[in-house]
């Protein structure tokens, strides 16, 4: 730790925080870009796509602010987020959208304001720290599901019920896990939910521009149904930033009145509203993006099958190594080899799964895919006792 002038100690219990977590291996640091891309969430490559940027300047020449000056209700309303917001529901099959600053914002101010105080939440138990999050601020019940079990869902609501419980349940899952790369089985929660006259609420963070119909989503059979919310994350495939929220036009108006994160949040930049949409333009025009990404999810599947390792089925690929200090040295040792794998460590993941991410993203390719492999079989034989 840096010496500080700090007479008076007010330092003192963060820095014996930092090195508490430095003891048990778990201190974190902000990494630059360097190897190969395996660790972004830019799967389709949009993030440097020209369409975008000449999307933004077009939008900058016509006038349009990067600022918006202030919250939606105020004087931050731009025509671009208006507009965005139209195309999105017309493009995931929803009755409106709503967009926010950033997917944690989205997650957080959702389920902290649509619950209600006589309804039951219940997450799925590895869904995203934002979901969590707001299920803290939540004025309803809490319960947490296991993991993709729908049993455990409705085990929960029965309790509940069965208790005294009388208002509707919400239930919240991701359709693909961001740390496991698997799919939830959406047909059965959402039979639960309605079995119970009740809501499921589903983050499509990791699946929007890489799965169902025209890149929209695993969920797109279910969009436009009363009791459905979807999230759409905007900072992953679509290669920007910020979420649209689809979902009904009476829950679209109750957030815009309820939603203290929306209510008080400055309004995203105009120009992300702009580059959003041309996103979902790009992903409707091009399905090669995604049919190639596709056949490099395959090769990955092949490559590990041949290494005795099980694919995840999508291009979200865990390799669970255990310990926190092997994971970090074997992420080290392929960055070194020059792919941009990332160790992830507790409490992100639960004690004892401490693994390799490895992300595939149209940012590599076939060749890079092929020499990643090969660099990890021979890490992993070298991590063996």
């Amino acid at each position: 730790m840096l010496q500080r002038n700090d007479p008076a100690g007010h330092l003192t219990r963060y820095e014996t925080s930092l090195q508490r977590l430095a003891r048990r291996g778990r201190l974190r640091s902000l990494p630059g870009r360097a190897g190969v891309d395996f660790s972004s969430n830019d799967y389709l490559g949009l993030a440097s796509h020209p369409r975008l940027a000449n999307a933004v300047n077009e939008a900058m020449e016509r006038g349009v602010p990067i600022g918006a000056g202030g919250s939606r209700l105020l004087r931050g309303n731009d025509p671009e987020h208006e507009r965005l917001e139209e195309e999105a529901a017309r493009f995931f099959g929803s009755e409106a959208a709503l967009y926010f600053g950033s997917g944690f914002m989205a997650n957080y101010a959702l389920l902290a304001c649509l619950p209600q105080k006589t309804d039951l939440l219940v997450l799925d138990e590895l869904v995203h720290a934002s979901a969590h999050d707001g299920a803290g601020a939540t004025r309803a019940e809490v319960a947490t599901a296991r993991h993709n079990d729908p049993q455990s869902f409705e085990d929960a609501i029965r309790v509940w019920r069965n208790a005294g419980g009388r208002g509707r349940p919400w239930l919240a899952a991701e359709s693909l896990y961001s740390m496991d790369g698997n799919r939830a089985p959406m047909g059965d929660l959402i039979d639960v939910a309605e079995r119970h006259d009740g809501f499921v609420f589903i983050d499509e963070a990791h699946a929007t521009g890489v799965f169902g119909p025209e890149g929209r989503g695993l969920a797109a059979d279910y969009e436009g149904r009363d009791n459905i919310v979807i999230l759409h994350t905007c900072g992953k495939a679509l290669g920007a930033s910020g979420a649209l929220v689809c979902l009904s036009k009476v829950l679209t108006d109750y957030l815009v009145n309820r939603s203290r994160p929306f209510i008080f949040a400055t309004a995203p930049s105009p120009l992300m509203a702009t580059a959003v949409g041309e996103s979902l333009r790009i992903v409707r025009d091009e399905p090669k993006r995604r049919a190639r990404l596709h056949h490099m999810i395959a090769q990955l599947a092949d490559g590990l099958a041949d290494l005795e390792l099980q694919p995840s089925g999508s291009q979200i690929q865990p390799i669970i190594i255990g310990d926190a200090e092997a994971t970090m040295v074997c992420a080290e040792a392929m960055q070194d080899r020059g792919f941009d794998i990332r160790g992830i460590r507790p409490p992100t993941v639960p004690e004892g799964t401490s693994r390799l991410r490895i992300s595939v993203t149209l940012n590599a390719d076939e060749a890079s895919v092929a020499a990643m492999l090969t660099a990890l079989g021979e890490e992993l034989n070298g991590l063996a006792p």
